[in-house]
Order: structure tokens, then sequence, then C-alpha cells
């Protein structure tokens, strides 16, 4: 690990990502606040379909969005989910975990220049291993996980997830100036 070079065409990269992704949390926060008290239904339901579209068609932009996404992406289920203004959050605990670790594991890599190597490897598997257990657990009907379970496990995927997405960047840049080198020299 090393100081990152400040405006680095792969730092630049990151920290654009970082506001998106920084927005995109920020959205599912104010979601909840910026409708009227206790107005969003029930959102239990399943992932990858639509099945709660009666309880956000008639919310305003950009919140329906946010609740749209939630709707495919997540299962919602009120009792893994937090509430604000007596609203339900767009993602349950665990999801929303692991989107807000997402800047943060980005906010991190935009000082620090990680280099890949298998020591890297081994800590992004042992650091995915927890919400594994727990998430099979849970399917299983093993036990039933606590929303702060939910949330710790989540965080620290999103955050592996955030820094692996900057070591993407920062290795898409370093192939792209690699090969603007081998060009060069010819």
């Amino acid at each position: 690990m090393e100081i990152r070079e400040r405006f680095s065409k792969s730092a630049i990269l990151i920290f654009v990502i970082f506001c998106v992704s920084f927005v995109w949390v920020l959205l599912q926060f104010l979601a909840p606040v910026a409708l009227p008290t206790g107005s969003v239904c029930d959102l239990s339901g399943l992932t990858v379909v639509s099945d709660n579209e009666i309880c956000y068609e008639n919310m305003s932009f950009p919140w329906n969005a946010v609740y749209t996404i939630g709707d495919r992406m997540c299962h919602q289920k009120s009792e893994r989910s937090f509430f604000i203004n007596e609203n339900q959050m767009p993602f349950c605990s665990r999801c929303t975990a692991i989107w807000a670790g997402i800047p943060i594991g980005l906010f991190a890599i935009l000082y620090f220049r990680v280099i890949p190597d298998k020591k890297l490897i081994y800590l992004i598997i042992i650091s995915l291993i927890p919400i594994g257990i727990d998430g099979v657990g849970q399917m299983m009907g093993l036990w039933e996980s606590t929303n702060l379970i939910r949330v710790v496990t989540g965080l620290l995927t999103g955050f592996v997830c955030g820094i692996c997405v900057g070591i993407i960047s920062d290795e898409l840049f370093e192939i792209s100036f690699i090969k603007k080198t081998k060009n060069s020299n010819r």
C-alpha cells in the first residue's frame, strides 16, 4: 500500500465513482424522509421482480426510482429493514450497509493505492466470509440474524467492494499506460 498521487487519472475516476455512489446512498436515506410520514406500505417481497409497484407508483422522482431499484434488487422484508420517518427504507439493512460501505471503501482508496497480490486476494476472500456465513445460515434456517449483524457484515462487504472498484480502476489505467508506452516505443 502506498500514498496515492492526488490528481492521477485513476484517482479522478475513483473520485467520480465515489461521488456517484455517495449520492446514491444519500438518496436511499433521503427517500423515506422526503415522503410523508408513514406513507410507504410494507415492501416485503422477492428479489429480481417488481412486486411492490403499488407502493411507489405515485411517488415523485427520484424517490420512485430509488424504491423501484430497491424493489428489483432486494427482498425488502420489513422485519429486516430500517424505518425513517415511519417509512421503510428502499433496501433491507444488509443491502443498505453494503451500499454505504462502497463509498467508504472508495474514499479509503482515494488516499492509498493498493497493489494487488496474493495476500490481498486472501484478505478479500476472508473479509467476505462473515456475510456468507450469516446469509447462508439464515437462509437455511439455522438462525435469524439481527439487523446489527446484517449491518456489520454488509459494511465490511461494501467496504471491500469499494476497495476492489478502486483497484480495478487503477489496473485499467495501468494497462492503458503500458499499451500507450509500447505503442510510442515502436
